[in-house]
């Protein structure tokens, strides 16, 4: 229900107009009543939305807009929500995997990548230049200079998109299995006019390097992988000398009693069953899954020969861990 309130555009609306009845709400969001009605009724004995039944007015309060509304972003837990409906794509898929043991591959799902763009987007893209590359001192700098930089598992290839906007001496290259995944970001980039933006799909597993690179980025990207320690080592091949890896990556642990007063752990174990555990054994890997945890990943970049690695947390994501390793 909460995701279908973002996706119509349900919250934004009651955010601008407090007090308004069903049938002007439809009215404005261009819905059918009857489900507009319903779902307020969700939404109301869940508390989220308040009832006056006196005028049949509806109300968001204004901190419940504060976690619910595109203007509310990096905050908007309805953007997370959403992940509800791609694991629920699956349930069928998973019940068989169950008692099969295999793996999932990204065409089982109903609008993966278009979800995790959009949560990618306000959690990653939005604090890129302002909170998360300034983590690595001198590097805006650099990228001002003009460096070349590659993204691995670029998704739908936003990161990469406002980076080449943002630093038009540098060079960018985004990569993915899957090209559907940066095809919109793609053509956006051809009509920007971003000569220094390019996306290619390839499939990684095996490669001992992908070139020499200043910087080497992977947002959300690590842990789904075939083999999560050879790709730290391809990482660290594909750097030249002064080059730096900023990896984000879920910031929980990898024991499970660590994780018990996380709010987030539920969701993310959820997330990590119904796509990342399945995703990584459909390609032969491990499945390590998306609470693989901080401690394995500091002990796996330290193992594929990055001698200093920082791990850093910031306000505005309290998902996720982000580090810097440096050969």
């Amino acid at each position: 229900m909460t995701a279908l309130g973002h996706r119509t555009g349900l919250f934004d609306a009651l955010a601008l107009r407090p007090g308004v009845t069903a049938e002007d709400l439809a009215a404005e969001a261009g819905l059918a009543e009857r489900y507009v009605r319903e779902w307020l009724a969700v939404m109301v004995t869940s508390a989220v939305i308040d009832y006056d039944p006196q005028t049949t007015a509806y109300t968001l309060p204004a901190e419940h807009a504060a976690f619910l509304t595109r203007q509310a972003s990096p905050n908007n837990m309805a953007v997370t929500a959403q992940f509800i409906g791609v694991a629920a794509s699956v349930e069928d898929a998973m019940l068989a995997r169950f008692q099969s043991g295999q793996g999932l591959h990204y065409g089982h799902f109903d609008r993966f990548h278009e979800v995790m763009a959009e949560d990618s987007a306000q959690l990653a893209v939005a604090a890129l230049l302002e909170h998360i590359l300034p983590i690595v001192p001198g590097l805006t700098l650099r990228l001002t200079d003009g460096i070349e930089v590659v993204d691995i598992g670029c998704g739908a290839g936003r990161a990469m998109l406002r980076m080449a906007e943002a630093f038009p001496e540098s060079t960018f290259l985004g990569l993915d299995l899957c090209a559907d995944a940066f095809a919109e970001t793609e053509a956006e980039a051809v009509r920007r006019g971003l000569s220094n933006l390019r996306f290619e799909a390839r499939d990684l597993s095996g490669l001992s390097s992908l070139g020499q690179f200043d910087l080497v980025t992977a947002f959300d990207a690590v842990h789904d992988q075939k083999d999560p320690q050879g790709f730290l080592a391809m990482v660290r091949h594909s750097l030249r000398p002064g080059g730096v890896f900023l990896m984000q990556d879920i910031g929980g642990s990898r024991d499970l009693e660590r994780n018990l007063d996380n709010p987030f752990a539920p969701l993310l174990y959820t997330i990590s069953l119904m796509h990342c555990t399945p995703i990584s054994i459909g390609q032969g890997g491990p499945g390590l899954g998306a609470m693989w945890g901080v401690e394995t990943a500091q002990e796996y970049l330290a193992q594929a020969g990055f001698d200093t690695v920082e791990t850093h947390r910031l306000p505005h994501d309290p998902i996720n861990a982000y580090y810097v390793a440096r050969p």
